[in-house]
């Protein structure tokens, strides 16, 4: 589902109501905004799933899933209330979080003045 603009035409051939996806991994989850059409191809509306892989008591893994489908008449109001939350969480109870959060990276830092 995840392609790059040179795929897409070939792609919507295979499989009509996805449109184009964008998947944000933080952390231990991974959250994918899928742009998808309705039945018969004429209005678009928005998925956002968060997935989160777990380790089964087998010691097996499996994914927990949550979806949220958020339709145009929605956009803006849906908007709003993100940024409302998210710059009163900053302001009021983030003030020691950085703007940034760490970011993750597969390298570790070494000073080589140790080795």
């Amino acid at each position: 589902m995840y392609k790059d603009e040179n795929e897409r035409s070939t792609y919507n051939d295979r499989n009509s109501d996805d449109v184009w996806s964008k998947p944000v991994r933080a952390g231990k989850r991974t959250y994918f905004f899928d742009v998808k059409t309705t039945k018969g191809n004429n209005d678009y509306y928005l998925t956002i799933t968060e997935s989160k892989r777990k380790q089964d008591a087998d010691g097996s893994f499996s994914f927990d899933k949550h979806k949220i489908f958020l339709y145009k008449e929605d956009f803006d109001k849906f908007m709003e209330g993100l940024e409302e939350v998210i710059a009163y969480m900053k302001d009021n109870l983030l003030k020691d979080v950085p703007e940034h959060g760490p970011v993750d990276s597969p390298f570790t830092e070494v000073d080589f003045e140790e080795l």
